[in-house]
């Protein structure tokens, strides 16, 4: 059956040897290949792009299928000119794997003889692109840096400083600034096309003055979706497609990784997702995902070849990867684990709690040579780093969910003061915990992960889940960048001292033991007694010492956690002969990281460090007096 509102095109039914699902360009035409439930009719229907007039109809023919697909070459189409859908079972429906989604915003007619009935349509993207021999960086988890994003909240402030706000351009806009922050992978936030989200319900129409049953916008992304669309709303003009092959390239051309959120619903077919994430590795480059949804499909994508070098972030590994032989591992380690364990320890030995301190301990040296581990204080779900000292409780009545959404608990403290305050000694002692909320995850193995914004204080105002908010209280504010100017400097000095030292960001766990019989351990932990650690209940402080010979450096590193709020004497291991400890930064002080590293008096066994402080101390040989 054949039906048109002009000159057709030639159709060959014939069933493809190899069928790929979605649309995909041949020699003479346009192949459309879809899944087809047993016993349904479905057909395709091809628009005009400018118009969105039927052009043509075409069935599917049932004979000609290969399992449950259904096959059909359209002969010379102008895909330029042209968008497309699917009707099945009498319904019509988008492409599951569609390359882009265009709406009725560029188009639209009252001839148009039928309509998709979420008003969107399926775009054609053959464009040849020019990759410039791009090169994915393939950066080793313990050497990464990783910066959490949402496209859009990312630069769509006024004071943003780009010129194509809230976009894939505008984030490559941005590529100088996190080059000289020392970030190496960004992680970004769903980037594909939400499908529509379902109208409320009768009851929420006949109370629409009650705002918490309303159906809420999701700004974030995460759900179901057209998983090989990237967003047509972040792209600054009419391609995304181009506007994010542009993105990756030049971040690539940075020695910068881009990886993405993906968000499988249950029902999400297991061949669509292989295909989904080989698709984004081969035709935009991307170095890795975070899987999110269906966590269950990690031992389907453990061997398969196209992603056995790509990143694979994962909320908890399972037996079979932590199990995995030898024979199996590669230098590249696939997997990662994404995990709120880190955020919670961090948090509460940051707060100061009690019987956390062995924990703290666990978490800031856990590492594997089988899999990486992402650390994070703070999630785009949960309290900005600045709302995490500034609030004992969330504040989300902007939600329109009657502060109902949400977690209740966030481990956080306000420092003495709900939200803003002129207090000085709250002030202050926000700024310290910030700083030391950042060592925490800098000085820990694995790899470390910012929450963009967070560099320069940036602030929800107390909401801990901005969902569905496409406003100032989510848009990352950049007028903090220069008021707090101090902070970024902080953290760049913090990012620049993890990567000198190869011995805070090794390729497995330390063993804490002297297994290359130096005299000295690659970790060891101290109280106020050398080489004596202190887990009781009531512990707050811990003196870790690192052992640069196991890493190649002729140095030693101290860090002492002071999370008492009063000072604590923590005892400094002797060091090997002609080596003094020498302070390289103080979280108590205003300018942290000191310009010109202290020496410590050349006999002192015991030092006082200063409550909710965290102290870098470096043994290294005594310096020559000039």
């Amino acid at each position: 059956m054949l039906r048109t509102n002009q000159k057709t095109w030639d159709i060959d039914r014939s069933a493809a040897l190899f069928c790929v699902p979605g649309a995909i360009k041949e020699k003479d035409g346009v192949r459309f290949t879809v899944s087809v439930p047993a016993g349904q009719e479905a057909s395709l229907l091809l628009y005009d792009k400018k118009s969105r007039r039927l052009l043509q109809e075409t069935d599917f023919c049932e004979e000609a299928s290969v399992g449950r697909l259904r096959s059909v070459k359209v002969i010379g189409l102008p895909w330029r000119r042209t968008v497309y859908c699917f009707k099945i079972g009498g319904r019509i429906v988008c492409d599951p794997y569609a390359a882009f989604i265009c709406d009725t915003a560029s188009g639209g007619s009252e001839e148009a003889e039928e309509r998709n009935e979420e008003n969107v349509y399926c775009g054609l993207a053959f464009e040849s692109y020019d990759w410039q021999e791009d090169k994915r960086p393939r950066i080793p988890y313990e050497e990464g840096v990783m910066y959490h994003l949402h496209v859009r909240n990312f630069t769509k402030h006024a004071k943003s400083g780009v010129r194509h706000k809230g976009t894939f351009l505008g984030l490559q806009e941005k590529i100088p600034y996190l080059k000289e922050l020392g970030v190496n992978q960004v992680k970004l936030m769903p980037i594909y096309e939400l499908k529509t989200q379902p109208e409320s319900s009768p009851e929420e129409k006949r109370y629409p003055e009650d705002t918490s049953k309303k159906e809420k916008p999701n700004c974030w992304g995460y759900g179901a979706g057209y998983y090989f669309a990237p967003k047509a709303r972040y792209s600054a003009g009419a391609n995304p497609v181009i506007e994010f092959k542009d993105m990756v390239k030049a971040m690539h051309k940075n020695g910068i990784e881009v990886l993405l959120e993906m968000f499988f619903t249950q029902d999400t077919p297991l061949r669509e997702i292989l295909d989904c994430l080989s698709f984004w590795v081969r035709e935009y480059h991307v170095d890795g995902f975070h899987l999110m949804g269906r966590e269950d499909i990690g031992p389907l994508l453990a061997h398969d070849p196209i992603l056995m070098d790509t990143k694979l972030l994962v909320g908890s590994l399972p037996g079979w990867q932590e199990k995995r032989g030898a024979k199996e591992q590669t230098a590249y380690r696939t997997f990662a684990e994404c995990s709120d364990g880190f955020l919670v320890d961090m948090r509460r030995i940051l707060k100061g709690d009690e019987g956390i301190l062995e924990q703290f301990a666990f978490r800031s040296r856990r590492n594997s040579d089988g899999f990486g581990i992402i650390n994070y204080i703070t999630n785009h779900d949960g309290f900005t780093l600045q709302d995490l000292v500034s609030y004992d409780n969330k504040h989300n009545e902007e939600n329109g969910e009657m502060n109902r959404d949400g977690a209740a608990y966030n481990f956080s403290w306000n420092c003495g003061a709900e939200g803003p305050t002129r207090k000085k000694a709250v002030l202050s002692l926000r700024k310290r915990q910030i700083k030391n909320a950042f060592l925490l995850m800098t000085l820990s193995q694995g790899t470390p992960m910012f929450l963009a914004g967070d560099e320069f204080g940036n602030s929800q105002g107390g909401n801990n889940n901005p969902y569905c908010l496409d406003n100032k209280t989510s848009w990352v504010d950049w007028s903090l960048c220069q008021k707090n100017a101090w902070l970024t400097e902080f953290v760049k000095q913090a990012v620049a001292f993890r990567k000198k030292y190869k011995i805070l960001h090794m390729p497995r766990e330390l063993q804490m033991a002297d297994y290359r019989s130096c005299g000295y351990p690659d970790l060891s932990y101290h109280s106020s007694h050398a080489w004596y650690s202190r887990f009781e209940y009531n512990s707050r402080q811990l003196g870790m010492m690192y052992c640069g010979y196991y890493s190649g450096e002729d140095v030693f590193l101290y860090v002492a956690y002071n999370f008492h709020p009063l000072a604590q004497e923590l005892a400094l291991p002797k060091l090997p002969n002609k080596m003094r400890w020498y302070m390289a930064a103080d979280t108590s002080r205003e300018e942290s990281f000191l310009p010109v590293e202290e020496a410590l008096p050349e006999d002192e066994r015991i030092h006082t460090f200063p409550g909710r402080t965290v102290t870098v101390l470096i043994g290294k040989k005594e310096e020559k007096q000039q």
